[in-house]
């Protein structure tokens, strides 16, 4: 049963920006910007704690984020060496867990049931993951500790950063009651002004709402609501040997309804995806872009090649191909893009075409290039344009 479930949920703290200062001690203490070039419409890919104190954040253009932070350290994404560390920290996972769901290359999710008889309590597994990850590789994750995924993930967010929250089944309530009801799933800007509108701020005031209130806002969610609101959560942590899919999402602080910055963000999960499939020597058969709107509602819209590919200007052709229908079709302001990869097979697998496009073997040769010029000198020292 889900109340018996251990899971850890690891979250690493402004990890792009972590690296940077990990790689070069001397930008410790200092306002560090992780992104594009903010003279060609460049995004925010992450941002140090003291670069977040003047209001920086998160898929933010690059010249807003310098704007309000002009003495910030401004560096180039280096996908590759991101990768490397990801790589790294999941092998102390590995030495805890088989049963780890990767989120992104950053966040995880550990089902550590099966493992208390040989490592002892959760609480003593969460902070010798902690411990290793600092000693071995000199960077700070947020640790939550709860019986399901949402309440993990909860308590990793609760004491940032280098947090480590524990939730228990006794006390759950008590930490859920007072905070406000944005924390729930599913609960959006605009769900949260309806909710406000009627008296409703805080989680307990959502629980002790009278149903047929919360059916006009929820709709068929409701139900899915109130057990959010009252801890339960009954997903299991999805492992897998090999990934079913490679993505990168960004959760944005503030609605974005700009259609350029939105398809600058896409290009650079792109570029990220297409990066990291080359990397562990993958091609996949379609991708999927993630929308979230500014009510929480998500979709998904996704599009199948011909042949597997992981040629950049392949995958960003059919990315803004669907981000365009999309657009037209039901534009609305977003707090979440993503861009997947799947249907994932090794490079030169299976049935391969009989004569290859000459512009497809000349965009291999290019992806070369950059990957190389770019694990040399950070991703943003090129740049595609859209």
């Amino acid at each position: 049963m889900a109340q018996d479930r251990q899971i850890v949920h690891v979250d690493m703290d402004a990890f792009y920006a972590s690296v940077e200062e990990f790689d070069n001690p001397g930008l410790v203490g200092k306002a560090v910007i992780v992104g594009g070039d903010p003279k060609q419409r460049g995004v925010v890919s992450a941002a140090s704690y003291e670069a977040r104190k003047f209001g920086v954040h998160s898929a933010m253009p690059m010249s807003q984020a310098v704007r309000l932070c002009p003495d910030a350290i401004v560096l180039p994404v280096r996908m590759k060496r991101y990768v490397e560390l990801s790589k790294q920290i999941h092998a102390i996972f590995q030495k805890f867990t088989p049963q780890i769901e990767p989120i992104s290359l950053d966040e995880a999710f550990l089902d550590v049931t099966g493992s208390l008889r040989l490592f002892g309590c959760v609480e003593e597994i969460g902070k010798e993951i902690k411990k290793q990850i600092k000693e071995q590789l000199g960077l700070v994750a947020s640790v939550g500790i709860a019986a399901n995924k949402f309440l993990a993930k909860l308590a990793s967010d609760l004491d940032k950063p280098d947090g480590f929250v524990v939730i228990t089944e006794q006390d759950k309530q008590r930490v859920l009651d007072p905070l406000g009801v944005s924390r729930i799933w599913g609960v959006g800007p605009v769900t949260q002004k309806a909710l406000k509108s009627i008296g409703i701020d805080t989680i307990k005031q959502l629980r002790e709402a009278p149903t047929e209130i919360l059916q006009g806002i929820f709709g068929d969610q409701m139900a899915h609501v109130l057990r959010l609101a009252h801890g339960a959560d009954d997903r299991e942590v999805e492992s897998g040997r090999e990934a079913k899919s490679i993505s990168s999402e960004q959760t944005f602080a503030t609605d974005i309804t700009d259609k350029d910055i939105l398809l600058d963000v896409l290009l650079s999960q792109v570029e990220d995806v297409a990066q990291r499939l080359r990397l562990n020597d993958l091609e996949a058969k379609t991708i999927t872009l993630k929308l979230r709107y500014d009510d929480f509602r998500t979709i998904t819209r996704s599009n199948t090649f011909d042949h597997p590919t992981n040629v950049t200007k392949t995958l960003w052709r059919g990315a803004r191909e669907v981000f365009l229908k999309w657009h037209k079709k039901s534009p609305g302001a977003l707090r979440l893009l993503g861009f997947g990869a799947s249907g994932l097979q090794k490079t030169d697998a299976g049935q391969r075409q009989l004569f290859p496009e000459p512009e497809d073997e000349k965009q291999k040769r290019l992806d070369k290039a950059f990957d190389r010029i770019r694990g040399k000198f950070g991703r943003d020292i090129l740049r595609r344009g859209k």
